[in-house]
């Protein structure tokens, strides 16, 4: 288990409701993140020219639905049957488990996806969960693109909040580098990529229980 890194965003989260890890960051000391990155961008990669990647849609179960307006990025699911995908599973399961122990924020489960951008995709400015309607309590994003510059454009935009544009925390979506926050509390946009940009996106979830069923699936 990482402690330090896992510290640095357990008191993040408590101060600011966002945690940002950067590979570069001199606050904190070595961590697995850059590591488990390198075998996850082969991963997504190969997923890619296997053509197992689906375009995104918004909404869940019945009302899911696609819309090129939003978000036109492609995805994948991840599960433990590949290893690289397995090690980061693990991993964010280590991370729940420490925010629980310490945050006490009854996190039930962790699902997440490759998101893949083409030149030209993005995403909207959205949340993750609304307030009373959603059981996504923490958002997560890695990213997997080494050597991104400025220029390639693709930033995560956070804002402070929903009514306004004032943008707490701009983003370039290099490898290793990890974003948490709080689902109900942050909109936040992915501008258009000008090259091709990879990332995951996952989401710590409590449980709700509908029609007998615990945790309902995605």
């Amino acid at each position: 288990m990482n402690t330090p890194l896992f510290r640095h965003i357990e008191e993040q989260l408590l101060c600011n409701g966002l945690a940002i890890c950067q590979p570069f960051d001199l606050q904190l000391p070595s961590t697995p993140l850059s590591e488990l990155s390198h075998p996850l961008r082969t991963r997504v990669l190969n997923l890619g020219e296997q053509k197992k990647l689906q375009l995104a849609g918004t909404g869940r179960e019945q009302s899911h639905q696609l819309n090129r307006q939003i978000r036109r990025d492609r995805i994948h699911w991840l599960t433990a049957q590949d290893p690289a995908e397995k090690a980061w599973l693990d991993f964010m399961a280590q991370l729940q488990q420490h925010l629980n122990r310490t945050l006490l924020l009854g996190l039930f489960s962790y699902e997440c996806h490759f998101a893949h951008y083409q030149p030209g995709d993005f995403y909207q400015k959205h949340k993750d969960a609304f307030s009373g309607q959603s059981n996504r309590i923490l958002s997560t994003v890695l990213y997997l693109n080494p050597d991104w510059q400025p220029d390639d454009g693709g930033e995560l935009l956070i804002y402070s909040d929903e009514e306004s544009d004032s943008v707490r925390s701009r983003l370039l979506p290099q490898l290793g580098t990890l974003v948490t926050f709080l689902s109900e509390e942050f909109p936040h946009e992915v501008l258009a990529a000008n090259r091709h940009r990879y990332s995951i996106a996952g989401w710590f979830r409590l449980n709700s229980s509908v029609s007998n069923r615990v945790d309902p699936p995605r």
